[in-house]
């Protein structure tokens, strides 16, 4: 079966899943967002999802940034695969060239955005020095999938810092050097302020603290598949007070990695990670969606983002159960 098809064999059939009836936590609020604002990013099993989302609904997205991940559909709807190709350790990481392929046939078949929506993006990616867990092979086929439809004066590849696996911060966090949770590492550097610097260009620099609000809200009602979307019952959204007021704002969406879900760290990843300063100098709605832990039905012990199918063959597909959650939470908020 073609990956087109692949992709799409169950946006069908499983659409039909039954919408969760209890919304105990509050809906997003409507906002006034500024359309074409959209940026995304994510670490580990966020990047990988990042990347998924741009590519799905490239028409929307203006870029991403992605931290110690690799490229669109490496696992190709296998865990073994993911394992062999997509991780540290990878012979010579996973083979791009079939995923570009996949890529230009999936928009064929209609199932994702045509990829000449990728070209005016910018793309910002981070691999730590010392990434253990994903190997420098798997970054760089990240890169080189990217540079098949977006120019590469338009890519920004940082690999300096001697970062472990996890998402870097100027202070908060673990050790720089090790990989532990939560995944946050304490670096001496601002990956989500040097981000949305490159994914926005020149933004004003923050002048203290966040003082906007993180909101909890109820995620399930943007959910169609119940259970088998591995999605939390409540997820995040940091609100600067003139974006709450009104004001006209942009939006970005940070999927957490692996075990930096609510189940696992709390809020630690949405007040930690380093987002919200930025987005408190410069206008910017964040979005936190969450993922939950499961033990069966699907198998996602870990509360990973689904870079590899456990929640449906058309999991990079715009009618993926996690993309189209997003995107139903990104419509509610007014972009």
């Amino acid at each position: 079966m073609g990956v087109a098809g692949f992709l799409g064999t169950t946006a069908i059939a499983m659409t039909a899943g039954v919408m969760v009836a209890a919304h105990a936590a509050a809906p997003l609020p409507r906002l006034n967002l500024l359309p074409g604002s959209l940026t995304v990013s994510g670490a580990s099993s966020g990047g990988y999802m990042a990347t998924q989302y741009q590519v799905a609904f490239s028409q929307d997205v203006i870029g991403a940034g992605i931290v110690g991940a690799g490229p669109w559909l490496c696992a190709q709807g296998v865990v073994t695969r993911a394992m062999r190709d997509c991780l540290a350790g990878s012979a010579g990481g996973p083979h791009e060239q079939a995923l570009i392929a996949a890529l230009r046939s999936s928009a064929a078949a209609g199932v994702v955005d045509d990829p000449s929506w990728l070209a005016p993006d910018r793309i910002w990616i981070f691999h730590g020095a010392k990434d253990e867990r994903i190997g420098r092979a798997v970054a760089d086929s990240l890169l080189r999938f990217y540079k098949a439809f977006v120019p590469l004066e338009r890519i920004r590849f940082e690999t300096r810092v001697p970062a472990a696996h996890g998402f870097p911060t100027v202070s908060d966090g673990g050790a720089c050097a090790k990989d532990a949770p939560p995944w946050i590492l304490a670096c001496g550097y601002d990956a989500a302020g040097e981000m949305l610097k490159y994914l926005y260009g020149d933004l004003a620099e923050p002048a203290g603290e966040p003082g906007g609000e993180l909101r909890e809200f109820g995620q399930s009602r943007y959910v169609t598949r119940g259970a088998l979307a591995s999605m939390a019952e409540t997820g995040f959204v940091y609100l600067p007070k003139d974006c709450a007021a009104g004001a006209r704002c942009r939006v970005h969406v940070a999927f957490h990695g692996c075990r930096q879900g609510i189940g696992f760290i709390g809020r630690s990843f949405a007040r930690q990670a380093g987002y919200n300063r930025w987005a408190d100098a410069n206008h910017i709605v964040v979005l936190y969606p969450q993922v939950e832990k499961s033990w069966f039905w699907p198998m996602n012990p870990r509360g990973c983002w689904d870079w590899w199918g456990y929640s449906g063959a058309d999991y990079a597909a715009r009618s993926g159960a996690q993309l189209s959650a997003v995107r139903r939470m990104l419509t509610a908020l007014g972009i």
